[in-house]
């Protein structure tokens, strides 16, 4: 961005700010030097962990703070693999236990083949970790009535999936997620179904505050350049959208008048 002509560009979420609207995953890599180097290209600022999958706190085994460092990155916790509210609970306890972490990424899972959101289980967690004082970005389905019952409990930001985890298939319901965004008060961020740049440019376009990825880097052939892809993707997409699009239209309008030709 011109420095010169636009004030910097940030959002905050639960009393934080950051600058890059990109947040990135710490799975599926080959190895966490790999992840080190896609979050740096990505010029991401926080990274979300799954507590259950990766080490935060056996020294015998390459651990992730090791490569993925704390000081650079904000670590935002989540309960991949939880399919109980109570399982997400205890996994969001023993995360802020280990490294004092309390804005956290709550997801609650149906233990299917589409791996979609348990939105009643989920609703019910987030009532109980917002008691428990933690700060939660909750992924959920994108359904506006549930998305506003998430942002009525305490929600600090609203997360729905494009499409299923890790299908890489873009956002499949694009009225819905213009339903949740123009009603929430609380950041949106597309979270899931991201599979290639224009899928994340898209979700900016929208008007979405930012967009989280894992498998869309890490399953690329080549992770590294596609983490810089989506860098660019989403500082055009919310270019685009502060810039507001030109008017869709039936018929010409020609780029020259056509009146006064010899």
């Amino acid at each position: 961005m011109d420095g010169s002509t636009h004030k910097e560009d940030t959002w905050s979420v639960a009393g934080r700010t950051f600058t890059s609207r990109l947040i990135v995953g710490t799975g599926k890599y080959k190895d966490y030097a790999q992840n080190a180097a896609a979050a740096e290209a990505a010029g991401a600022e926080i990274v979300t962990v799954a507590v259950r999958r990766v080490n935060l706190s056996d020294p015998n085994q390459p651990m992730l703070v090791d490569y993925v460092k704390p000081d650079r990155f904000t670590f935002l916790p989540n309960t991949a693999g939880c399919f109980t509210g109570e399982d997400a609970i205890r996994t969001l306890r023993l995360a802020r236990e280990a490294g004092g972490w309390d804005l956290v990424k709550l997801e609650v899972l149906s233990d299917t083949k589409h791996l979609l959101p348990d939105m009643e289980e989920t609703l019910r967690a987030l009532k109980l970790l917002v008691a428990d004082g933690f700060q939660v970005m909750v992924y959920c389905s994108d359904d506006p009535v549930y998305a506003k019952k998430l942002e009525d409990a305490g929600a600090a930001a609203i997360m729905p999936a494009a499409a299923p985890i890790g299908s890489g298939r873009g956002i499949q319901n694009f009225l819905n997620l213009g339903l949740i965004i123009e009603q929430s008060k609380v950041p949106v961020l597309v979270d899931a179904g991201v599979g290639t740049a224009s899928d994340a440019t898209l979700a900016m376009e929208t008007g979405c505050d930012a967009v989280l990825m894992n498998t869309a880097i890490a399953g690329a052939q080549d992770p590294i350049r596609m983490a810089v892809a989506m860098k660019h993707a989403v500082i055009a997409g919310r270019e685009a959208f502060l810039a507001g699009r030109m008017p869709k239209r039936m018929y010409a309008d020609p780029s020259s008048p056509l009146s006064g030709l010899i």
